[in-house]
Order: structure tokens, then C-alpha cells, then sequence
């Protein structure tokens, strides 16, 4: 086993006890709730097999199942942005970038970042409440969960990569 391994499985046990205890607790408007966990997909490397990538999303969609009673929906959506994620990286990583290259503010531009996260939870939280939903009679607040979720999050994988980056940083010039 190597120390990627290692360390996503780390990274994995935090936010899924930050996401349980949490922010499963955060609804903002009574509709909006962070779904975090999907950071694990977003920090994915370049180079992490395919494979390797839709196991991890879900893996990590099914132990926030498991804990969460969701009955398979966060398994699926997080599934789902591990099949779009290489693609998407792909398309917005400079072409002479290294194969093992973590998506940041500083591989990809701070733009290119948040579009790249922005995005995915953007389909992350679409699914998820599309599937809770499973109708489209009260859409409005389906839209509000899905809009207000993506882009919560969104802020929230923003201010934990800038604290990890910075943290990093920091070690690195001592």
C-alpha cells in the first residue's frame, strides 16, 4: 500500500465524520444542506485509474449512505461526478502538466478551480435531490436545494483547500 492510499483513506474517515455530525445538520432555508463528501472525488489525481476513481466515489457515497439513511442516493451521485471527473480535469488541465497533478487553486488557476468544483457538485447535488425528490411536482424547492447545495459547498471545498494549501505552504517554508 502506498501513502495516497493512505492518505485519502485519512481524508475520507474526517469528512465523513464532518459531513455526518455536521453538516447533515446545516439546512439552510430548511432546504439547503452542504453535501461535503464530494471533495473526496474533487481531490482526485490526473493519474488515479478510471477504476480507481468510480471505487472511491462509491465507497464514499455508500459509507454516507450507511450512516446517513440515504437509501443509495448519495452512492449513485457520487459515482456519477467520479465518471465525470477525469473527463473534466482532462479538459482543464494545461496538456504538459505532470500525469499525478492534485486539482488546486495552483495547478489549475483559481478560476478553472472553481469551475472544476463547482461543477461537479453541481451534478453531485442534482442527483442527490432528483432522486430524493423523484418527482418533479415541487420543483422550485428542488431547484433551491440543488442551486443553494452546489453552491454552498462549493464555498465550503474552497475555504478547505485554501486552509490545506496554506497549511502546506507554511510547512513547507519552515
Amino acid at each position: 500500500m502506498n501513502s495516497i492510499f493512505f492518505t485519502r483513506l485519512f481524508r475520507l474517515l474526517i469528512l465523513l465524520l464532518v459531513q455526518v455530525l455536521v453538516f447533515n445538520n446545516i439546512h439552510l432555508l430548511g432546504y439547503i444542506t452542504p453535501l461535503v463528501i464530494g471533495y473526496m472525488v474533487v481531490c482526485m489525481h490526473r493519474g488515479t485509474p478510471r477504476v480507481g476513481v468510480l471505487l472511491w466515489g462509491f465507497v464514499v457515497g455508500l459509507l454516507f449512505d450507511m450512516f446517513s439513511n440515504t437509501a443509495g442516493m448519495a452512492s449513485a451521485s457520487c459515482t456519477l461526478i467520479a465518471m465525470i471527473q477525469p473527463v473534466l480535469l482532462e479538459r482543464l488541465v494545461p496538456r504538459d502538466s505532470a500525469e499525478n497533478l492534485t486539482p488546486s487553486f495552483a495547478s489549475l488557476g483559481f478560476g478553472n478551480y472553481v469551475f472544476y468544483v463547482f461543477l461537479l457538485m453541481a451534478v453531485l447535488h442534482s442527483c442527490f435531490y432528483l432522486l430524493d425528490a423523484f418527482t418533479l411536482t415541487d420543483w422550485p424547492l428542488t431547484l433551491l436545494s440543488i442551486l443553494g447545495g452546489s453552491v454552498l459547498t462549493t464555498l465550503i471545498i474552497i475555504c478547505i483547500e485554501l486552509l490545506i494549501r496554506t497549511r502546506q505552504e507554511t510547512t513547507h517554508h519552515s
